[in-house]
């Protein structure tokens, strides 16, 4: 029997700790600092996800065996590494091998290294750099911070007076700190959007399977980056071969090119692409699962993610059993409190959880219990999930399920998995 640890708080992390939670094997499960809808499966620990030594005093205490990293930002800061140090198994690369998401000039020298297909991108670290990078480049261009941004950092520009503004933002206003002071200007690059995340102990790739998601705030993708509005799995357009070849030409080549950087890489690795005329090609690379791409994989996956995760943590997945999954697919739409992602109000109650259709799922995200009662607590607040037979029912029952909630100001979109209707 199992005692497990799941480090975070989003929607993500909700995902992980519910989906463990169906193991015969897990003995207990604890989320730090989790959130309001983790505490229905998982006892929360009030030790915030950057508290590297107050999460490592946590594994003791509790006589944790398994230790799930769900946020980038812990990776990046080395909880990983302060986690193996003190003898515990991690499921989530150390802090060197996290640089394939923390700095994406590093991802980039990999991909220049090992020939990994991807845009054309030039790093620039000034505002003059900046703009003889732009002089340089086609419109539209894409801006991206180097760094960390919680997925708002990449900006998609149709003019120059927009890549102009972008960068500024990035390097002048210094939106993000640190993470803007470096910047891509980046080619761009068209097609279908697909995420492919695979578990990987460095050596044995196990690819799940392949998910859309909608990153901007409006329908028709349009309007900022967010954290992610929406997900669906599988896309009908990607093919088994497509799949191959992703494995082989990008996920092999990257986790090599880590691996002579960085040492061993132990956890999942998802691949943000775009399928263009000319095959496959990298966008983005993190260093942890998608969201909100996991709360349409994990409800198709039918094995036992703890066992996956065990053997990844162990280098064992060489022996794991082949993956399982359920048939048809998984529809995801974010609800987000209205004005994300830019201000918004939080504190606002929320109502019909208690109402569900049959099969249909709440995955939290930004949610608290404030005086006895469920309320908002973040931008994304709550993602409704409906798996189903086909694509279309999975998509019917998502948004019957998101109909069942409310709270003041809500927004969702309407389009997502519009494109797989018939």
């Amino acid at each position: 029997m199992t005692k497990v640890l799941v480090v975070g708080s989003g929607g993500r992390e909700h995902t992980l700790a519910w989906k463990l939670g169906q193991s015969a094997d897990l003995e207990a499960l604890y989320c730090a600092p989790g959130n309001a809808g983790m505490a229905a499966v998982a006892t929360n620990l009030d030790i915030a996800d950057s508290d590297i030594d107050g999460l490592v005093a946590a594994a003791w205490e509790h006589a944790i065996d398994l230790v799930v990293v769900g946020p980038e930002a812990p990776l990046a800061a080395g909880l990983a590494d302060s986690l193996r140090a003190a003898g515990f198994l991690v499921f989530g690369p150390n802090q060197a091998a996290a640089q394939i998401e923390s700095s994406k000039s590093w991802a980039k020298e990999i991909m220049e290294e090992w020939g990994i297909p991807t845009g054309q991108a030039q790093v620039v670290t000034s505002l003059e750099g900046a703009r003889v990078a732009l002089d340089q480049a086609g419109l539209p261009v894409v801006v991206k911070a180097d760094g960390l941004t919680t997925g708002k950092g990449v900006y998609v520009c149709a003019t120059r007076d927009e890549a102009d503004d972008a960068v500024a933002r990035l390097m002048q206003e210094g939106i993000f700190g640190d993470a803007g002071a470096t910047v891509l200007i980046e080619e761009f690059l068209e097609g279908l959007e697909v995420s492919v995340l695979a578990l990987t102990d460095g050596e044995t790739i196990l690819p799940l399977l392949p998910a859309c998601d909608y990153k901007r705030i409006g329908e028709g993708d349009t309007g900022p980056n967010t954290g992610g509005m929406g997900a669906y799995c599988p896309p009908a357009a990607i093919s088994a071969a497509d799949m191959e070849q992703v494995v082989r030409e990008i996920i092999a080549p990257t986790l090599s090119g880590i691996r002579a950087r960085a040492g061993e890489y132990r956890g999942v690795l998802y691949a943000g692409l775009i399928m263009t005329a000319s095959g496959p090609k990298v966008l983005e690379f993190n260093c942890r699962f998608g969201d909100p791409e996991t709360q349409v994989v994990l409800p198709m996956l039918a094995s036992d993610l703890l066992e996956l995760c065990l053997a990844t943590a162990r280098a064992e997945l060489a022996s794991a059993p082949a993956l399982e999954w359920h048939d048809g697919g998984c529809v995801a739409v974010v609800l987000a409190s209205g004005g994300y992602p830019g201000s918004y109000d939080t504190g606002l109650p929320i109502s019909g959880l208690d109402a569900l259709p049959d099969g249909g799922l709440a995955i939290h995200a930004g949610t608290a219990v404030a005086d006895g009662e469920l309320v908002t607590a973040g931008g994304r607040v709550l993602a409704a999930v409906g798996r189903g037979g086909t694509l279309a029912d999975a998509r019917r029952l998502a948004y019957e399920t998101a109909d069942a909630i409310s709270f003041e100001g809500a927004y969702r979109r309407e389009d997502i998995a519009s494109r797989e209707l018939p």
